[in-house]
Formats: structure tokens, sequence, C-alpha cells
């Protein structure tokens, strides 16, 4: 039997309303994507793309207006699901007077966490996020690095089997940046299912394994990282061992002069490079979005 995806979105909708005898805002315009089990998908696009909105709406925080949304297999609605899934929104509010563990703690309680298994699920997760020396220091005193990290070890408290990160490294500088990184790949290495959503296209590109782009509450372009960024357009050939002369031959003349034929395929683009290029193509062909 076939496992169930990490997180199904089916032709979601989202309209608000902007007031009386004003027209609605479509946040979000029929998009259907699915989340695999043991991935970290990344969702890109421009501010007001609609991104934190599909976010909440698979959360459960915003009731779709059309469409639905589950987490592994159950309605994103329910409150079952929500044992599932972990949360670190883009400014998480903590208590700056409790330290690094008695936040963890606060949270652990929260979810019905005590005792020795509380302590232990404490010191496991701040050695997780790289805060186990950092531990009794109080939350004011931490950087913004660290407290998105402390963030990352609440979002993980009740063993989460999807991880939900929007804007993980927001304003979080290069190290602490890396950091964060490092952590994903450490999930993603347990088999845990991370989305997130960034503007930080090269760190996207970095840690994720498919990447969808939104823009205007469409989903414009979506695929793994290899056939995104691949350039069909041209192609490359890495060979060892072949002199200048050899190079003008082609393959032929290669398997002749005993040159190893490594690899041949379409060089890559950068995931910034992408994100662009499907907004201008987009643009083309929707000169007039809202008609």
């Amino acid at each position: 039997m076939d496992q169930p995806a990490a997180a199904e979105i089916v032709n979601l909708h989202k309209t608000f309303k902007t007031g009386l005898g004003k027209p609605v805002v479509h946040a979000v315009r029929g998009i259907s994507m699915s989340i695999r089990q043991g991935e970290v998908y990344g969702l890109i696009g421009p501010n007001g793309s609609g991104k934190s909105t599909l976010m909440k709406a698979l959360l459960g925080l915003v009731r779709p207006t059309e469409g639905f949304c589950t987490i592994f297999g159950k309605s994103s609605l329910s409150p079952d699901s929500k044992e599932e899934v972990g949360f670190l929104p883009e400014n998480p509010y903590f208590y700056k007077f409790l330290t690094g563990a008695e936040t963890v703690s606060f949270y652990g309680k929260l979810c019905g966490l005590s005792g020795k298994a509380l302590k232990e699920k404490v010191r496991d997760l701040l050695d997780l996020v790289g805060l186990a020396d950092a531990a009794d220091r109080r939350l004011g005193g931490y950087s913004k690095g660290m407290l998105q990290r402390i963030g990352m070890a609440q979002a993980l408290v009740q063993s989460p089997r999807l991880l939900v990160l929007d804007e993980p490294t927001a304003g979080v500088d290069p190290l602490g940046s890396r950091d964060i990184r490092n952590i994903i790949e450490n999930l993603k290495g347990r088999g845990m299912t991370v989305f997130l959503c960034s503007h930080l296209l090269e760190q996207v590109q970095e840690v994720c394994d498919r990447v969808g782009v939104i823009f205007k509450g469409l989903l414009i372009a979506e695929g793994s990282m290899n056939e995104l960024t691949r350039d069909s357009d041209k192609q490359e050939i890495l060979l060892e061992h072949a002199s200048p002369e050899l190079l003008e031959r082609l393959k032929e003349a290669v398997r002749e002069n005993g040159a190893a034929w490594l690899e041949s395929g379409h060089p890559r683009n950068s995931l910034e490079s992408v994100f662009l290029k499907s907004l201008l193509e987009w643009k083309e062909k929707h000169p007039n979005p809202e008609q």
C-alpha cells in the first residue's frame, strides 16, 4: 500500500474581503501540489505572492474558500492533523525572561510532556539545534540566529513528522543561516519531511529536493532542483586526461585516444535565474492577469 503524501494541497483557492463594495483579494488561485514524505520542499515567491496564505491553509489556520489540504491523509482542518506538524512562523514571539531550556520545557509541557521524558527532550533538542552551551542563558541575550534555532527546537518538541518553516533564516547572518541549513539537513537525514518558504534563493537551492515557484497566487513552476536548474539549451562535457587537441574531436575521438568520458549533461542555472525567468515568462503570457 502506497504511503500518503506528507502534505497534499488540492485546487486551493483563498479570497479575502477588503471592505463593503470593494473587490475581493485572490490570495491563492487553484493551487495543487504534493509534498512527499522525507523530502525538503521549498516554496519561493515575491512578497504578496500567496506563500504565507498557502502555508496557513495547510496548517489549518485559515479555511480555504475552495479546495482542501491534507497532512498524512488527514484534513488539515482536523485537530488530529496538528499532532503530526511542527511550525516555526516568520516572526515567533518568545518570553525573553526565560532561558533556552525553560522555553523548550514550557512548550514541552504544553504538548503533555513531563518528568524525565521532558528533561531528556529538552536536552536532546538543545543539542540538535546547537544551543546546549546557551541552555541557561535568558532569551533576551540571544542573537536573531539563536532565537530562530530555539524556535526550531520548540517546533520539534512533539516529535512531528512534518516541519513547516516560514522564512527560517530571515534576518539571520550567514553563519546563523548555515547553522539552520545544517539542522534542516540533519532532520532530513532522520527521515523528517520539511516544508519551508523563503526568499533566500541560494539557501533554498542548497537544501531543498524540490521547489515550487508561486506568483500572484498561482504555482507557475515546480520540479526537482535538477529539473529546474538544468539548462536544456546547452551541453557540457567533463573529460579527464584529455589533451587540448582531443577536446576538438568530440566523443568518438575521446574513445580512440583512451581518454575517459566522465560526464555529459546540461549545465545548471542558479535558482535565482530560474525564479526570475519563471516570473518574466508568466508576465509575458498574462499581460492582464486580473482580467
